[in-house]
């Protein structure tokens, strides 16, 4: 990590960020100006898969040098407009405020949960000891979306994380499900993660929420095959045929979007939290976003009042003070609901007046898990801010 100096005295300096067609060819350089001249101790990149990938990392480190950059396709972007596709989006964290350190996990077959927590606690340590001044700390985890790995990643992660709160999304690639990549500054992977550990003296607020309802209707999964999160048969009926009779639609017409409209969810505690539905194959199994077995009691969860929740949860996080950014983490079937009911526009807007930016995700990291279908984020407030325990 590089430790440089720097004065942007203007709010918006901050957290700079900017974004850019993915088909200009010369993107990386045009995200370069409208970031300044920094200088910055991390750089993130959300890449539409549209973009040059092949190309991508060597012009980053060509006109970055070896600032540290972390990054990952998409499955759409969240820029200072709203949700967009086919762009690139640059956030970037000044190395006035901001220390970081980063750690890549090239191949999530092989994980080892023990040496992996051990590494994380002392970098962690480290970063405490180098930087005691820096009073608030986050981790930020990005991960292959088609891994399948990422319940047990944050499942280790987790142990070496201490008190720090972890938040991230997984890759992903439009609807297509078919490669996703992330960026560790050097190359862009396959069935890898990176992590980047922050210190600052910005105070942040890690934040996870969905607007899901869940009903009365509950089913089991009785035939799975965990390892390729694939359900064959729910309620000892056929996977594909029992959900849509549950959730009263032919099964020929299942879609995405009935997926979105209709998601399915795991009681943990007092809180349900989503085993989304990626896709329904040909001979009628269901494939998953997130971690699934035999027994697992699942329940119908009906999409509630998405705008007017995100709303609030936005101008909660604008209590006492408005963030300096929000970076945030989406779930590609929020955005998919949003386009369903026609009210992407409106999502939009509210996401560009509280200027949040990030991208649309294959599902989200929160903690020790892998959730799906929420907005996982972090707020981050200009350094002095006085942030009440509580969020009103």
């Amino acid at each position: 990590m590089r430790t440089l100096g720097g004065s942007p005295t203007a709010r918006e300096a901050i957290v700079p960020r900017a974004s850019i067609a993915a088909s200009d060819r010369n993107a990386v350089e045009a995200l370069a100006r409208q970031l300044g001249a920094g200088p910055f101790s991390l750089l993130m990149l959300f890449v539409s898969p549209q973009a040059d990938l092949e190309r991508l990392p060597e012009e980053a480190r060509r006109i970055f040098g070896d600032l540290p950059i972390i990054g990952c396709t998409t499955a759409g972007e969240i820029s200072e407009a709203g949700y967009g596709d086919d762009t690139i989006v640059a956030l970037a964290l000044p190395a006035e405020y901001f220390r970081v350190d980063t750690l890549t996990i090239p191949d999530l077959t092989r994980l080892d949960p023990p040496a992996l927590a051990s590494a994380l606690t002392r970098t962690r340590m480290a970063m405490a000891e180098h930087y005691p001044e820096l009073a608030h700390e986050f981790a930020i985890l990005l991960v292959d979306g088609l891994s399948q790995k990422e319940d047990e990643l944050t499942s280790a992660l987790a142990t070496g994380m201490g008190a720090t709160p972890m938040l991230g999304g997984s890759a992903g690639d439009g609807t297509r499900f078919t490669r996703t990549f992330v960026l560790d500054g050097e190359r862009l992977s396959q069935n890898a993660a990176v992590l980047a550990l922050v210190r600052t003296e910005c105070p942040v607020r890690v934040f996870n929420f969905d607007h899901l309802v869940p009903t009365e209707r509950r089913m089991v999964v009785t035939e799975a095959d965990p390892r390729r999160r694939v359900v064959r048969k729910i309620n000892a009926e056929p996977a594909a045929r029992e959900y849509a009779r549950l959730v009263g639609i032919d099964p020929e017409q299942l879609s995405t979007f009935t997926f979105a409209a209709h998601p399915v969810a795991v009681r943990m505690g007092t809180r349900h939290h989503v085993r989304a539905i990626r896709q329904v194959m040909e001979n009628g199994d269901l494939v998953f976003f997130s971690a699934i077995d035999e027994g697992v009691v699942l329940t119908i969860t009906e999409p509630g009042d998405m705008l007017g929740q995100l709303n609030r949860e936005l101008t909660r996080l604008s209590l006492p003070e408005r963030p300096t950014a929000i970076l945030a983490f989406d779930c590609i079937l929020r955005r998919l609901e949003a386009e369903e009911k026609q009210s992407v526009g409106r999502v939009s807007e509210l996401l560009r007046r509280h200027g949040v930016i990030g991208f649309s995700t294959y599902g989200e990291q929160f903690g020790p898990m892998h959730v799906n279908q929420t907005m996982t984020g972090v707020a981050i407030y200009p350094p002095g801010t006085l942030l009440p325990e509580k969020v009103p």
